[in-house]
């Protein structure tokens, strides 16, 4: 037991652990649980602390920000603008608004997941495509 102390007191030890592990969680929330909250709470977060954090919490700020920049133009825009084109009351636009949105979600929280998990092991991590690019 006391070396399983050790190890997770090691972790809170890593610069930076905290925010990544907060922005992480806020990215999940803000797809999960309290959508648009979350995403108020983390562009405040981003603002205040990006510039001058530890390297992984600015890692993982700039990403799960990115991240929620994306998940907004993928899940809200797209399937907008697929609506005001296909019309509301066909049903191919449902047939295609929801397994896109569906597919689309789920993608989305197993990268935040991902992104989670490696921000509780202290390291960095980048989104593939919606990352940014830097």
């Amino acid at each position: 037991m006391n070396q399983a102390n050790q190890a997770v007191q090691e972790y809170f030890e890593i610069p930076g652990w905290k925010m990544a592990v907060i922005a992480e969680s806020l990215y999940l929330l803000n797809l999960l649980v309290i959508p648009g909250i979350a995403f108020l709470i983390l562009v405040w977060f981003f603002f205040k602390y990006e510039n001058n954090s530890p390297s992984l919490a600015g890692c993982h700020l700039r990403q799960t920000f990115s991240a929620s920049i994306w998940v907004g133009l993928l899940l809200l825009l797209v399937n907008g603008v697929i609506i005001a084109a296909a019309g509301y009351n066909t049903p191919i636009t449902w047939i295609i608004v929801i397994p896109y949105f569906i597919i689309c979600h789920s993608a989305l929280v197993l990268l935040g997941i991902f992104g989670l998990a490696k921000a509780m092991v202290g390291e960095k991590f980048h989104y593939p495509i919606i990352g940014p690019s830097s």
